[in-house]
């Protein structure tokens, strides 16, 4: 009876890409699901669950999700100042309207682990409004979301 070694790959294992992904009509939890896969790095063989072996992910059009009526007013989002009475809610509409960006990070940093962890997969991910961004650099790649490949087909 052996038994098998967890494997844990080397920071020398670990390269990271960059992917755009486009979230113009797309649905929050969908995109959301497909960024923290990147951001985890699931889709690599490499994947450990207790390192950080994702890629940086640039989300842009966060103003454009595809939202129903309905949950762009009932879904509610909760604040706390840490004083009495400092409870303050906005709803998914209000959110949209001055804070898109702020949207698809919450939805994202919901999928991913706790901790410090979490938090470095986090600080992977920038969010950007429009069309536009500074990452032009990075050589950035486009990602296709998968529900919006089989649309087009």
């Amino acid at each position: 009876m052996s038994s098998a070694k967890t494997f844990t790959p080397r920071p020398s294992d670990i390269q990271r890409a960059w992917h755009v992904v486009d979230a113009e009509d797309a649905v929050l939890g969908r995109l959301a699901t497909e960024v923290a896969n990147l951001l985890r790095g699931k889709h690599k063989p490499i994947y450990a669950p207790h390192v950080d072996t994702g890629d940086h992910v640039i989300v842009v059009n966060a103003a454009k999700l595809d939202i129903s009526a309905r949950k762009a007013v009932e879904k509610q989002y909760y604040r706390h100042s840490g004083y009495p009475g400092g409870l303050k809610q906005s709803s998914l509409q209000d959110m949209i309207e001055r804070h898109p960006d702020r949207v698809i990070k919450l939805a994202v940093k919901g999928m991913l682990p706790k901790g410090r962890l979490g938090r470095a997969m986090l600080k992977k991910l920038r969010v950007y409004p429009g069309a536009a961004h500074p990452h032009a650099a990075q050589n950035p790649v486009d990602h296709a979301l998968p529900a919006r490949a089989r649309k087009a087909q």
